[in-house]
């Protein structure tokens, strides 16, 4: 059997609640959630899917470079026609030729990622990795959008491991309208015929858990959840009762997490302890999945699904770009794509030079040595992504550059800081400057000890620039 070996976790800090909504709107139309997370002005399902990766790939211990084949899903990917698995690939230091698959178009991605792993485990790959991380949105006052909640999760594949996956089955029947986005449109949207959404995903669902081998007795159920109330109208269909169900969903505390919906609330059941689960996504359209997980030993996890940061439906608005000011006129700092692609290993994987000559860091490594002076070739030097801040300041509005400006009008005040990061091995430090991020403004002083991250850094060209911020170390 197929195993999973690490499991990794993420949600943004920023949460709002049921109320915060009423009092904007008098009502809240998503049944069953209190609160949601909500993605920060420079988080996507890409740096979402990071975040949950590396969390993965730590709790499994394993290099990246071990990993040959990957996957991402996403049921609303950053970029509609790009391979995203290039980007995150980078971003977590894959190996180049490792195998790689991209799945969206649907909330049944995440799952259809797993399905292609155990696939490609049961063929030829070693080490799998899949990656499923989404943020749906919906137009303001359609009950999707008051849903739509943001997180990720990753799981390690290999041949043997303390989780083992038993058993899988599908089945699919058309179902169309049920949740739909047609192209060149940026809302889901859905009939709304209230019977005939039930009826699709109850018969999705019970036609999956019906193709089952085993006789599943879960203690929790992971069950998609595009809101609070449907995934227990799936009881009799899953064979399931509400209190399984209810120990392994997220929704109420999250919202509805698209893609990594049963991904998320798979890893949240492990974590938690359970030793079997019996996980059912399902895809408008209409299609499910369903895998019979169980455990045998200490599951190795690593998550980082609480928040701490209210927002009010203003606040709210403002992180999702919909009420904003556009950016100032003037010039800013221009960097074409071709340059920033250079600067990948920099960026992404904080590569930096040790000078032969008198062992300093440089990052970036190029021009002289800043310590000796010496124009050499630079030996190859990782940095650790942990150091401390150096100096400090807060950009207020009006003080971005017009690169920055659209971020700033989300999130409001920004840190630049100069950090001094330490080498991953070896002595030495490297003092760089950065962005913050993950925390207030007056969150960062000079001494405090930071950690990298990868994040949005700014839009140019329609092309967005990822590379890596600083937030307060936990």
């Amino acid at each position: 059997m197929t195993a999973i070996t690490g499991i990794g976790a993420y949600a943004p800090r920023f949460r709002i609640t049921a109320d915060a909504f009423e009092d904007a709107w008098g009502q809240f139309h998503a049944a069953g959630i209190n609160e949601k997370a909500v993605p920060a002005a420079d988080e996507d399902p890409l740096t979402m899917g990071y975040e949950a990766a590396t969390r993965a790939l730590e709790a499994a211990d394993i290099d990246a470079a071990s990993v040959d084949w990957f996957a991402f899903a996403s049921s609303r990917p950053p970029a509609a026609e790009e391979d995203l698995t290039a980007r995150l690939g980078a971003m977590v230091a894959l190996s180049e030729s490792a195998t790689r698959q991209l799945f969206t178009g649907s909330t049944r991605a995440g799952t259809r990622a797993l399905w292609a792993g155990l696939d490609a485990l049961e063929a030829d790959a070693t080490t799998a990795l899949v990656v499923a991380a989404d943020a749906p949105k919906g137009d303001s006052d359609d009950v999707r959008d008051h849903a739509a909640g943001a997180g990720g999760a990753a799981f390690v594949l290999e041949e043997d491991g303390p989780v083992e996956i038993v058993d899988r089955a599908e089945y699919a029947a058309p179902y169309p309208g049920t949740r739909f986005r047609n192209s060149g449109e940026d809302e889901t949207r859905g009939l709304g015929v209230t019977q005939y959404d039930r009826q699709a995903f109850t018969e999705t669902i019970g036609g999956a858990v019906a193709g089952l081998e085993v006789d599943p007795e879960p203690e929790a159920a992971a069950i998609q959840a595009p809101d609070g109330k449907l995934p227990y109208r799936a009881t009799g269909a899953a064979g399931v009762g509400t209190d399984e169900i209810r120990a392994a969903t997220v929704v109420h505390e999250l919202g509805d997490l698209g893609a990594a919906s049963v991904p998320v609330s798979v890893a949240t059941a492990l974590e938690e302890g359970y030793d079997s689960v019996l996980s059912v996504s399902h895809g408008s359209g209409a299609g499910a999945d369903a895998f019979v997980v169980e455990t045998d030993g200490e599951v190795p996890t690593s998550t980082a699904l609480e928040g701490d940061d209210p927002l009010s439906y203003a606040e709210y608005l403002r992180q999702r770009g919909v009420v904003t000011t556009g950016p100032p006129s003037g010039g800013g700092a221009y960097v074409s794509v071709p340059a920033w692609r250079r600067s990948i290993p920099q960026r992404y994987r904080l590569e930096a030079g040790r000078c032969p000559e008198c062992g300093a860091l440089s990052f970036p490594p190029r021009g002289a040595c800043s310590e000796c002076g010496s124009l050499v070739e630079y030996e190859s030097a990782a940095l650790s992504g942990r150091g401390t801040v150096e100096a400090v300041t807060t950009i207020s509005q009006g003080g971005a550059p017009p690169e920055f400006a659209e971020q700033q009008a989300r999130s409001g005040d920004y840190v630049a800081m100069i950090v001094a990061l330490e080498a991953e091995r070896g002595d030495g430090i490297a003092s760089i400057a950065a962005m913050g991020t993950d925390a207030d403004p007056d969150a960062f002083a000079v001494g405090d000890r930071i950690e990298t991250t990868i994040r949005r850094i700014y839009t140019q060209e329609g092309v967005t620039r990822y590379g890596f911020k600083v937030r307060p170390v936990e």
